[in-house]
């Protein structure tokens, strides 16, 4: 599984960091990221995650 995070549309909010630590983070300029490569086992975190997204910034490539 392949995630992307449009910084253009996120605006920090950290649900996803909250819901799937282990795949997000919140960076300098205070937006989301991808750690890196998503295991299997993170794969439900980070659907979740996405669907949290208030913005709809982050989408499954």
């Amino acid at each position: 599984m392949k995630v992307k995070v449009n910084q253009e549309a996120c605006i920090g909010c950290g649900a996803c960091a909250s819901i799937a630590d282990e795949v997000f983070e919140i960076n300098d300029e205070g937006l989301s990221q991808v750690k890196g490569e998503i295991k299997a086992e993170q794969e439900e975190a980070a659907k979740e995650a996405i669907e949290s997204c208030p913005t709809g910034a982050i989408v499954e490539e």
